[in-house]
């Protein structure tokens, strides 16, 4: 119980430090007219936060055997606190594509972006493991001696001839519908009020990952992926970005299209902005 309680006290030192860490880059940048460069570091810091975040929670459910419920809870949890707290980051590739395909953000921005957040999500890692090696909890220690291992809850055989083997497509549309359906909620939601839609989010996140964390971990974001899935053992790194990259952006790219097809014959709700409104 007191490496639960370590972990949790770790969490909420990592989510007030990336708090602290954004409001100073922003004081210190914007005044002197980087406010771009105060963006991407504020989605550096957000993207580190989300994937420290994710790192521990996992380390939680896979050494610390805590109860699936216990472990929802604490995913829902820290869902609502990354929506309060990223300042307009958003943490996901798929969702700075969506906004580049809509016109919210230029290319250059969008690319920009992007490398932040692949850059946090590298990063990310290596910090935890540093951090894991300092022995603070026995779950901490464990995880050392281990090698920091960790397993692909993609469960497929190996031995098998195909090339695409059928639990390989079967995590990868779990993957796609769940990217799917985070997409539809993100353009559904977005004329809600921020303190409920914070709630809403992080409720289908939970739900989500209630349904598919045992076949693939339930990521829906290639560079959480990065950080949390791509180390595993288990497959090779083109079953990782199938799995994990292709199907979360063929997800994405079905439900803009899908509605904005639907709502092509009427005003939508999130249609692109003007050029002279880009970021």
């Amino acid at each position: 119980m007191s490496g639960v309680v370590v972990s949790l006290c770790l969490l909420v030192v990592f989510v007030l430090l990336c708090e602290l860490s954004r409001r100073i880059l922003t004081k210190l940048l914007a005044p002197r007219g980087l406010c771009l460069s105060a963006v991407y570091a504020v989605e550096l810091v957000s993207t580190l936060q989300l994937c420290i975040c994710n790192l521990e929670l996992r380390l939680l459910g896979e050494v610390g055997r805590l109860q699936p419920q216990f472990c929802l809870s604490l995913t829902y949890l820290a869902s609502v606190v990354h929506g309060l707290t990223f300042h307009g980051a958003q943490g996901n590739p798929c969702s700075t594509l969506e906004y580049t395909y809509r016109g919210r953000l230029t290319a250059r921005s969008g690319v920009l972006r992007m490398v932040c957040q692949f850059m946090a999500a590298s990063v990310a890692r290596t910090m935890l493991q540093g951090l894991w090696a300092l022995g603070l909890s026995d779950l901490h220690l464990r995880h050392t001696l281990q090698g920091f291992q960790c397993i692909s809850p993609i469960h497929t055989d190996t031995h098998t001839s195909l090339v695409l083997p059928g639990p390989l497509v079967t995590a990868a549309a779990v993957e796609l519908a769940g990217a799917f359906a985070m997409q539809t909620a993100f353009t559904h939601t977005h004329t809600m009020d921020r303190r409920y839609r914070v709630h809403a989010i992080a409720a289908l996140t939970a739900t989500l990952t209630y349904a598919g964390g045992k076949m693939t971990g339930a990521v829906f974001n290639p560079a959480l992926a990065l950080s949390t899935q791509f180390s595993c053992s288990g497959h090779s790194f083109l079953d990782y970005c199938l799995v994990y990259w292709l199907a979360p952006l063929l997800g994405m790219m079905c439900s803009v299209l899908l509605f904005d097809q639907m709502l092509s014959g009427r005003a939508a709700p999130y249609r692109p902005l003007l050029a002279n409104k880009r970021k």
